[in-house]
């Protein structure tokens, strides 16, 4: 998904589905300008980041410091809701989650693990969403976030061939038992009332993470990281 360094970056410009470029804002670096002047000709967005950013985003460091240069393969972060399903893959769906902070954890932990987009239906003011954003370090910026009904967007996804697979308590399976690769849309449910019935009866499977202590739920973005991390165990195979 990630290409780091001016070698990497070469090659996959070269060969791979390269969708936005990443570039350290000021660099003085000959072929990352190289890189940067192809990627615009070949119609490709080119973004500036911070030392900072690309220290915190890079897959590895060039002698400890950041490379000058990432690029994202294989995922259109501006992608639209019908691109997003059409191009299948793992894509979250957070049905009625409220705290801007928790929704933009969730978000950064699905793009960490590979996930090809997250739909978000929750009722959220414009500043609200915009501090969910902020919360997910900017992760948003390297994969399609959609505001969504979860009812119209699970029905959409069924027809565009996904298995609907839901986080619940009532589920009778873990998510190591269940089948998490192929395309695949993961629901999990608002912090006060879950997954709504209405998706719950039309979900393929619903998944249950183990608990053991005396509070009986774990934080929203706990059981998403469990599952995203197995689910990446899955596909990664």
């Amino acid at each position: 998904m990630q290409r780091c360094g001016a070698e990497e970056v070469a090659a996959a410009l070269d060969s791979e589905d390269v969708t936005l470029l990443l570039v350290l804002r000021d660099s003085e670096d000959i072929e990352v300008a190289r890189l940067r002047s192809l990627a615009t000709e070949m119609g490709i967005p080119v973004r500036e980041g911070s030392r900072s950013d690309l220290w915190r985003m890079a897959r590895v460091t060039e002698g400890g410091q950041p490379p000058h240069v990432l690029a994202l393969v294989g995922r259109n972060p501006d992608a639209s809701v019908e691109q997003s399903l059409t191009a299948g893959g793992l894509a979250w769906l957070l049905a009625g989650a409220r705290y801007p902070v928790n929704i933009g954890f969730t978000i950064r932990t699905a793009e960490v693990s590979g996930a090809s987009a997250v739909f978000v239906d929750g009722e959220l003011s414009h500043n609200e969403r915009k501090a969910a954003k902020r919360a997910s370090m900017k992760a948003h910026r390297f994969m399609p976030v959609h505001w969504v009904d979860g009812g119209e967007l699970v029905e959409s996804a069924k027809q565009a061939g996904f298995r609907v697979v839901a986080l619940e308590d009532t589920g009778t399976a873990e998510p190591w038992d269940a089948d998490l690769t192929g395309d695949v849309l993961l629901v999990v449910g608002g912090e006060h009332d879950g997954i709504p019935d209405s998706i719950l009866n039309v979900s393929d499977l619903v998944v249950r993470v183990p608990m053991a202590g005396f509070v009986p739920s774990y934080n929203l973005q706990a059981p998403m990281a469990v599952v995203a991390t197995e689910a990446l165990r899955q596909r990664s195979l």
